[in-house]
């Protein structure tokens, strides 16, 4: 499924680039804005994806099936509002950065372990494909 995705963020060394899903954006923006600690803490995790490497309990990958590899998820606030932003990440031959798109959010995340429906949201992600601007 062909999708397009807009630059967000760009790391200090060019090396990784952080992109949003252009129809889901909105979305997800509204929902970090709503809150102030919401964006704060996105901000946060994505400094430390973009300048190192975020810790596995913040930013880590959705890996419970072949396909889905490439699928991680942003965890904004563990146990409390649970929320998840699913992204999609992969190496960009053409321009030689490492690039990680945000795609789908998930409000509050329920289970211990993966869902139907957060499988669900973690295969359509995997689907994805993006033409980056």
């Amino acid at each position: 499924m062909k999708r397009k995705a807009s630059l967000l963020k760009k790391s200090k060394n060019g090396r990784k680039a952080l992109y949003i899903d252009v129809e889901n954006g909105p979305e997800i923006l509204k929902y970090l804005n709503d809150d102030p600690s919401n964006l704060i803490k996105f901000n946060k995790v994505v400094g430390l994806i973009l300048e190192g490497g975020a810790p596995r309990a913040l930013y880590d990958k959705e890996n419970f099936e072949k396909g889905c590899e490439h699928v991680t998820a942003i965890k904004l606030f563990k146990g409390k509002k649970n929320p998840r932003i699913y992204c999609q990440q992969y190496a960009d031959k053409g321009k030689q950065v490492f690039v990680i798109v945000i795609a789908e959010l998930l409000v509050k995340k329920t289970s211990q372990g993966l869902s139907k429906r957060e499988r669900t949201i973690i295969r359509r992600v995997a689907k994805y494909e993006y033409d980056l601007s």
